[in-house]
């Protein structure tokens, strides 16, 4: 796979369950986590899905005009953090919202930050991240765009700046 590619469990063109608004989804493809009760298990497995063309994907979102948020979920985002930053840098500055989900902790992200895996790169490019794994003892109807109570909204430029969490509120 090259540097242009990323490997996708698939795509939905529009939701309005991943995020405000109407939102193009992505699924990347691959999970280390495994959390008992996903919502998405036939992307844990990093040879399945089907590898995309970046452009390709950008092309596709600038085709609606009522797209106004991007998701990024998966499988796990931050195994491909590099081609996800590609994707996302790709596009308009300031037009779309970007929420991105992470099985990993905000706080492991950038301690584990280096610049061959790129979490760096997506975190800041990432409007507001949803972290944690899903609890399946912990889920809930009433967390907004999350699973379970355990998952966070973070606004991530906000944590960046601030160097401590800080709280979305959808």
């Amino acid at each position: 796979m090259d540097n242009d590619s990323i490997k996708i469990a698939g795509i939905v063109k529009e939701s309005i369950v991943d995020g405000p608004g109407i939102r193009y989804v992505v699924f990347t493809q691959g999970c280390p986590h495994k959390c008992v009760g996903c919502h998405n298990p036939q992307t844990h497995d990093v040879n399945g899905g089907k590898v995309v063309n970046i452009q390709k994907i950008v092309d596709d979102i600038y085709k609606n005009p009522l797209i106004k948020g991007i998701t990024i979920s998966g499988g796990e985002p931050f195994i491909q953090a590099k081609k996800v930053a590609k994707l996302i840098n790709l596009l308009e500055k300031n037009k779309y919202n970007i929420i991105v989900y992470t099985g990993f902790l905000f706080e492991d992200l950038l301690k584990n930050a280096n610049e061959n895996n790129g979490y760096l790169d997506l975190l800041n490019c990432t409007d507001i991240l949803i972290d944690g794994k899903f609890d399946i003892n912990k889920k809930s109807e009433f967390v907004k765009f999350r699973g379970s109570t355990n998952q966070r909204s973070i606004s991530v430029k906000e944590s960046l700046n601030q160097g401590r969490v800080i709280l979305y509120e959808f």
